[in-house]
Formats: C-alpha cells, sequence, structure tokens
C-alpha cells in the first residue's frame, strides 16, 4: 500500500480494509514505517522506534475495532513494556519498562499496532514540544513553527499523516494545544474517564487525562468507546456512558444553548485573526439553528492561577522526590531543564498549609466555574490566542523564563480551567490562518457529557469538513 493510498483513510477506514481483506495489517506497518522515514527527519515528531516489534505484532492475531492500524505512544506516562520512557528528560532511568500500563493494555485489545514513541517536552510542562533530551517537535503545516505540547510529537505524527490517531494526555491544555496547532480532533475527556494506572501519584490533583489526537471525530469516539471505563480500584470514577460514543457520532445534537467568549483572563486581546475565525464559528453554529450566548466567566483569575500555580509546583516537586529516590540520587545540574528546574525548586519551598491553601481555593473556583456555566450545554473559546508560533519564538531553553512565560500566555490562554473542573474540552479544526496554519477552537461540555460534544463535532465536521485537508509538505510527497 503506497503512503498517499495509507494516509487518506482513518484510523477505522484501515481496520475496515483490513477486515475486509483489501489489505494486510502488515502492509499498513509498512505504510506507517515509510510515513516515519519520509517525515520524521523534519518534524522529529516520533522518537522512539520500534520497527521490529511492530512487524512482528501485525503478523500476529488481532481483534477490535481498530486491529490492524498502526499506532503511537506519547512519551510520558505511560508505560509500555520493553521501551525505554524518558519523560523528555536528561532525568530518566536508563532501563525499560516492565509491564503495560492498563491503558496500553486497552489500546492493544483495540487492535492497534503501536510503531513507536512519540516526542513531549520535559515531564509535559510547556505547550510547546521542546527538551534538551528530545529536541524540537515541528508543525507539518509549516516545520518552522510549533506542533504545541505536550503532546506535539502526537500531533504532528498524526496531521503528517504517519498514523491516522495516536495517544495523547492533557494536563492544562496538552490534547487541545497541539490539535488546534496541527488541524486534528483533540479531546480532554472527563476526569478519570479513561484508566490512569495504580502508580497515578503525578495525577494526584486530577488535572491529567489521556486519550489521541485524531483526523476524524469517529476515530475519537471509537477509541474512547474501547478505553473508557475505570479500573476496579479507581477512586473517582466518572458517570458511565449511556451507550457507544460511536453511535453518538451518527445523533444529530439537536438545538443547542451554546455560550461564547474570546476574552482572555488577563484581559488582553486575541490576535484579529483569531478573533475573526473565532466569530465566523459562531455564525456557522447559528446557522446550524443553535443558540448562540455571548458570556464570560467572571471569576478572578489571578487568584485562581496564583492557587493553581502553588498546586502544581508542590505536586510537581513531590513527584521529583519520588523520582530522586528511584534514581537513589538529587538531579545533576545539566539533567533538569530550566522549567522542570524552577518548578522543582519552587514547589520545595511551598508549605503543606500552602498547597492545600492552593487546593482549597482551587475547589471554591471549580465550584464558581461550573455554575457560571450551568445555564449553558456547550461552551466555546478559542482554544489559542494566537496561530501557532515560530519555534525560536516560544523556546524554553533560549528564552529568559518570564519572556517565555509571557508568550506562552498569550498563545495559550484559554484551556487550563477545564482541567481544573475536569469538564470534558475538545478542539476541532474549523479555521486556518491567511498563511496555511490551522486555528483550532475549543467545545467545553458539561461533567462527564462527552455525548453533546461527540454529537456536535460530527455536525461540524459535516457542515464544515477538514479531514481531507492535508500540510504542503506531505502533498508534495504524494504528487
Amino acid at each position: 500500500m503506497r503512503f498517499d493510498e495509507y494516509a487518506a483513510y482513518d484510523g477505522l477506514g484501515l481496520a475496515e480494509l483490513v477486515r475486509k481483506g483489501e489489505v494486510t495489517a502488515a502492509e499498513l506497518v509498512e505504510a506507517a514505517i515509510d510515513g516515519i522515514e519520509r517525515f520524521n527527519p523534519r518534524l522529529n515528531a516520533v522518537v522512539h522506534k520500534a520497527y521490529d516489534e511492530a512487524r512482528a505484532a501485525a503478523n500476529g492475531p488481532l481483534s477490535g475495532p481498530f486491529a490492524g492500524v498502526p499506532f503511537l505512544i506519547k512519551d510520558l506516562g505511560l508505560e509500555v513494556a520493553g521501551w525505554p520512557r524518558t519523560s523528555g528528560s536528561r532525568f530518566a532511568p536508563e532501563t525499560a519498562d516492565a509491564r503495560d500500563s492498563e491503558l496500553v493494555r486497552r489500546y492493544r485489545a483495540a487492535g492497534v499496532v503501536s510503531v513507536g514513541k512519540t516526542n513531549t517536552p520535559e515531564y509535559g510542562i510547556p505547550g510547546v514540544t521542546n527538551s534538551d533530551r528530545l529536541g524540537p517537535c515541528a508543525n507539518p503545516w509549516n516545520p518552522d513553527h510549533i506542533s504545541g505540547g505536550s503532546s506535539g510529537g502526537a500531533a504532528s505524527a498524526t496531521a503528517a499523516g504517519i498514523v491516522p490517531l495516536a495517544h495523547a494526555s492533557d494536563g492544562l491544555g496538552s490534547i487541545r494545544i497541539p490539535a488546534a496547532c496541527c488541524g486534528l480532533v483533540g479531546l480532554k475527556v472527563t476526569r478519570d474517564r479513561t484508566p490512569n494506572g495504580p502508580d497515578d501519584y503525578d495525577r494526584a490533583i486530577g488535572f491529567s487525562v489521556d486519550h489521541v489526537v485524531s483526523r476524524t471525530v469517529r476515530d475519537s469516539a471509537a477509541m474512547l468507546d474501547a478505553t473508557d471505563g475505570p479500573e476496579p480500584d479507581s477512586p473517582y470514577a466518572p458517570p458511565p456512558k449511556a451507550r457507544r460514543y460511536l453511535e453518538e457520532v451518527a445523533t444529530p445534537p439537536g438545538r443547542l444553548r451554546i455560550g461564547f467568549s474570546s476574552r482572555t483572563a488577563s484581559g488582553r486581546p486575541i490576535a484579529p485573526e483569531v478573533q475573526a475565525a473565532f466569530e465566523g464559528v459562531v455564525k456557522l453554529l447559528e446557522e446550524l439553528g443553535h443558540e448562540l450566548v455571548p458570556h464570560d466567566i467572571d471569576i478572578d483569575w489571578r487568584r485562581l492561577y496564583r492557587a493553581q500555580g502553588r498546586v502544581s509546583a508542590a505536586n510537581f516537586s513531590a513527584g521529583m522526590k519520588r523520582r530522586i529516590e528511584l534514581m537513589g540520587r538529587e538531579p545533576g545540574p545539566d539533567e533538569l531543564g530550566p522549567l522542570a528546574r524552577r518548578a522543582y525548586e519552587a514547589g520545595k519551598q511551598i508549605s503543606g498549609q500552602e498547597a492545600l491553601w492552593g487546593w482549597q481555593e482551587l475547589r471554591a473556583f471549580n465550584r464558581k466555574i461550573l455554575a457560571s456555566l450551568a445555564p449553558f450545554n456547550v461552551y466555546l473559546q478559542p482554544v489559542m490566542g494566537t496561530p501557532p508560533p515560530r519555534i525560536d519564538a516560544l523556546d524554553p531553553g533560549a528564552m529568559e523564563l518570564d519572556a517565555f512565560d509571557k508568550a506562552q500566555a498569550r498563545a495559550f490562554p484559554f484551556t487550563p480551567p477545564f482541567n481544573f473542573t475536569g469538564q470534558p474540552s475538545m478542539s476541532l479544526p474549523l479555521a486556518w490562518s491567511a498563511s496555511g496554519l490551522p486555528l483550532g477552537m475549543m467545545f467545553t461540555g458539561r461533567y462527564a457529557d462527552e455525548v453533546t460534544l461527540f454529537r456536535l463535532a460530527a455536525q461540524l465536521e459535516q457542515a464544515r469538513p477538514w479531514a481531507g485537508r492535508r500540510p504542503a509538505m506531505v502533498s508534495a510527497q504524494h504528487a
């Protein structure tokens, strides 16, 4: 199967070809490997190649909705038996993981064939995928620009057609931001919707979730059908779904009441190009019959982020304490990048009283946010405040940290609150900039209501199709 033929299908489409006998899983794996070898030298999206293992798996028994479909795992959080896990840091064990995480077991049961691991920034901290250990990851739509973070490798590889969907995770926007940068569907699921595993101490504050980035809504829905559901000992299991999400994709959303706002927490306006695209999506939703209501979340944003900063720094520092115990030593001067070093040192200075004050504040703010959005089925915002910046304009290793923080705040002003509240939140590629870069729009649902998001996303995918668009660097290879 030629790469251009392979890249034209989504995951369910490829699985259907395998089921019909029109192509083999082994042929799909070879097409994915071809894509990695073509595009990865420019993108740096794939950081661990498991070609021999993938070839062996493709020639073995496969079942599930994605049987035979090539897949990639983010190099952060999930354990894959026999594979290294760097978390983008020089301060990482050199040994391979001994077992699969529960979510990896569910991916395997869904039938995917994992061909490698994707790039991530150090410990997933920033909204860009760039670290001293793994290097910068480029955007297929324009390799001079960021692919987002921290799931930038997953998004870059998926947008380039290397795989139709890839594992991703989101702690403050790390699925939605890369999806927005790379023109993909990116759903941050409800808190604990997918399994975290028994050793999920880094998720103690509940912000981080795992799912995928994909080119189609139905792939996102089908993979969540295959992976959602609590583990037997999960302490915060969300309400179960009533029926398969893939069925919801085929169900009209009805007339929804949608609140919308492009006001940032700082009050600074977003880029005019993003604002114009946002207004165009509001108009599109009205044309589709929905009720659109202007609505700003009116809270003390400065106090909210002060509280979150204390909680996150204390949690990161506690996680570093565990890593130090595992390694048997403190990280050396060159083993942590500037963001990780700052978070580790800052967290050590935060008292238990201050950390719990921050957590209490977050709980109170979560109630206020949820109450503010209660009148709406869905809340609409842009994902980003600017088009995807250039890599050299948002580089944590080359910029003063204060300047980097300000640049991040301008680029990514919208995503974090819904990690705090645990609500599902989805990026959809509904606009492109004049220079050809994707501009994602963010749809946030009520707690545990992925159903409404999938129904609305499918309607928008039909009204403004995006899956057939290809980055120029990929189209040129097809010619």
